[in-house]
């Protein structure tokens, strides 16, 4: 299991198999799928597919979502990262994807904001990436609020499975709050 970013108070590392229970706990809570769809998952079959989709990403392009693990307690509290996403998504292709998920009993404490900066600062400082982008469900407040603290812009809503999202770019030119460039 590799570490790829520390923060003040989250170490952020590969999602492993051991994973399992606490990611079918994180996909399988309806309030956290209120803005995903509401797909939640219901076997640990699917978790399993999940994490190998993960780890396949780790292999084939470097980044994936990451596990985070909050220093003080060692406990696993959500993921976070960079998914390379290959598929078509609002006219966008072979792009890179800011997301977070995180136990309900974690939200509100500011740990998505603080791995989405890490994130982002990683794109752009270690993958070089010219530009990411992030979507949110647009009644998901808290989401699209941390979207825009951390820098990005955004650029329209549009449709993505039957619910509207709003989509965000930032361009590494464009960042400089929070990274080396």
């Amino acid at each position: 299991m590799k570490i790829i970013i520390e923060t003040e108070r989250l170490i952020i590392r590969e999602i492993v198999f051991t994973d399992i229970d606490v990611m079918f706990e994180l996909h399988s809570d309806p309030e956290v799928h209120r803005y995903l769809g509401n797909n939640i998952i219901t076997n640990r079959e699917k978790i399993e597919e999940t994490i190998e989709f993960l780890r396949q990403q780790y292999n084939d392009f470097g980044v994936g979502r990451w596990a985070m693990i909050e220093k003080k307690t060692n406990e696993f509290i959500g993921w976070t990262g960079l998914e390379f996403v290959t598929k078509e998504i609002n006219k966008h292709k072979n792009f890179y994807d800011l997301g977070y998920r995180l136990l309900k009993r974690f939200w509100g404490q500011g740990f998505a904001t603080e791995s989405a900066v890490a994130s982002v600062n990683y794109a752009f400082n270690r993958l070089k990436a010219m530009e990411i982008y992030a979507m949110a469900d647009i009644e998901n407040e808290g989401s699209n609020k941390i979207l825009k603290n951390v820098g990005l812009k955004f650029i329209e809503t549009f449709d993505h499975e039957g619910v509207k999202h709003n989509w965000y770019k930032l361009e590494r030119a464009k960042y400089k709050k929070y990274i080396n460039v």
